[in-house]
């Protein structure tokens, strides 16, 4: 990517240093999950349609995806289209994803993906590395009344 042309990124947006706070405000104090993944990461492949199974059956789970891998727009596209996840909250990295930006994120964290960070209602954090436990991931972001 030249810097100066950006392809038509749709619903993606970009995902840069000093965003991981807006990310985390904008849930205001509700439960969210943030999904790192990569589109060369083989278990991302598998896990990504499971995700879009989990927000259709949970439309009101609050889920960011942040794709970490420098690859085009359109792969970014077609991949989260094969997973139903066209118009869920998405965003790619779109700085290189080096040790600062990832610090921002969870100090502790090396960057492996799938990496899926939890806040739940009491603002308590968790980090996941690997495929997630849905129906632990429902009990967690589905506020019963």
């Amino acid at each position: 990517m030249t810097g100066l042309v950006f392809a038509d990124t749709g619903s993606l947006k970009p995902f840069q240093a000093g965003d991981w706070k807006s990310i985390i405000k904008a849930a205001n104090g509700g439960p969210l999950a943030i999904n790192f993944w990569g589109v060369t990461c083989p278990s991302c492949v598998k896990e990504l349609p499971q995700w879009g199974g989990f927000l259709k059956r949970n439309p009101t789970a609050k889920v960011i995806f942040i794709q970490v891998d420098d690859v085009s727009i359109e792969s970014i596209k077609k991949m989260l289209s094969k997973a139903d996840l066209g118009n869920a909250d998405n965003y790619y990295v779109a700085v290189p994803f080096d040790e600062r930006l990832r610090y921002e994120i969870d100090p502790k964290w090396h960057g492996e993906t799938p990496t899926t960070i939890v806040i739940d209602k009491n603002g308590k954090v968790t980090r996941k590395t690997g495929l997630v436990d849905f129906q632990q991931l429902q009990n967690t972001l589905i506020v019963k009344p």
